[in-house]
């Protein structure tokens, strides 16, 4: 018979603070924290397609990590710079057209607009007022919004240097954060988070999946609707739907606003469009792609993205899927205990009645 050593006192306590202390800093440093986890997680994603154009040959030469993130970097900017170039400039042309013609086109606009039921018998004066309030606050606004958009963009480039560094520098990373635990329990831990990081590569493939469907669908539509830009919007589509949620309602929102230059029909004509793809991906083609690719229910993608968005906003809800998939994984490997159990029938059950 083996007895326990009871645990001292001062040891419980000194972990507790020890653990105070550290939740307090978690608390202190939470964007920080959140831009490291976003810029690793990335780094996980991204390896399949790394690994991929480290794989391409010339010759005997074949590009290094640090040679395979300079293509992906510069393949990425110069597609960007040709879609602004080429597909947005016409838009760009006719924003300063219409901004030359608006003082002519103010007036006209306001009249047409008292001629609706709606607008009659709204007060012009107070909504004068309102609007030169509005202009005189307008500094403080535009200070406090580049404030808050310079401190996003500081992130945003933080996020983007740290996932590359992650990219080079990630398997020294892993190997310090293996080191942390007992040396039988690393390869188990290691073999576990091998597993979660092919599911979370195969997330990056499914959503690449969405995002050609929608930008193609899209550019179709605006197309037979004769929408203005209709390729560029159409691309702006599939890129923005990267972002659940907020990044459809801002493009939807764009192609809605350049539809109503022309008619209310075009307006009519994308929005049934949108119901009816938005109806289609949730119901059929997101739940069988995700499912395909990173093997998660319809069910846990959604409480994912709702958790996601809740606790980190648009970033939470972009890291949400891979998030749910690492933890999915860890606990299947470590909580969940899949045992073949063998039921028997109940003895009432297994024989029918009158036969004792």
């Amino acid at each position: 018979m083996t007895s326990t050593k009871p645990m001292d006192p001062r040891a419980i306590i000194l972990f507790a603070f020890g653990v105070g202390i550290a939740l307090y800093f978690a608390y202190i440093l939470q964007d920080v924290l959140v831009v490291i986890y976003v810029s690793a997680l990335f780094a996980v994603v991204l390896m399949p397609l790394v690994r991929g154009v480290m794989k391409l040959h010339i010759g005997k030469w074949h590009p290094g990590r640090g040679t395979a993130v300079l293509i992906i970097v510069l393949l990425t900017a110069g597609s960007l710079t040709v879609f602004f170039a080429f597909a947005l400039r016409p838009a760009f042309r006719d924003l300063r057209e219409f901004i030359r013609e608006l003082p002519q086109r103010g007036p006209q606009f306001f009249a047409r607009t008292q001629n609706l039921p709606v607008l009659r018998d709204i007060d012009l004066d107070a909504l004068q007022e309102k609007i030169q309030d509005l202009t005189a606050n307008l500094a403080t606004y535009v200070v406090r919004f580049a404030s808050d958009w310079a401190g996003a963009m500081v992130r945003v480039i933080a996020g983007m240097v740290l996932t590359v560094y992650f990219i080079l520098e990630g398997d020294d990373a892993y190997a310090w954060f293996l080191s942390l635990f007992p040396v039988e329990r690393r390869l188990r831990l290691d073999q576990t988070l091998a597993r979660a990081s092919a599911r979370m590569g195969r997330w990056l493939l499914g959503q690449g999946t969405l995002m050609l469907i929608i930008g193609v669908c899209s550019t179709i539509a605006f197309a037979l609707l004769r929408v203005r830009y209709a390729y560029a919007l159409g691309v702006i589509m599939g890129l923005f739907n990267l972002v659940p949620v907020a990044g459809a309602l801002v493009s939807v929102s764009l192609v809605v606003l350049v539809a109503a230059l022309d008619s209310w029909g075009k307006v009519a004509g994308v929005l049934i469009f949108y119901f009816v793809y938005l109806q289609v991906e949730n119901t059929w083609l997101t739940p069988r792609i995700m499912k395909t690719q990173v093997d998660l229910a319809g069910l846990t993608i959604l409480i994912a993205l709702l958790i996601g968005s809740s606790l980190a906003g648009i970033i939470g809800a972009m890291v949400a899927v891979p998030t749910a998939v690492l933890v999915a994984v860890v606990l299947k490997e470590y909580a969940v205990h899949e045992e073949n159990i063998i039921v028997e029938p109940h003895p009432a059950a297994a024989s029918p009645p009158g036969t004792d």
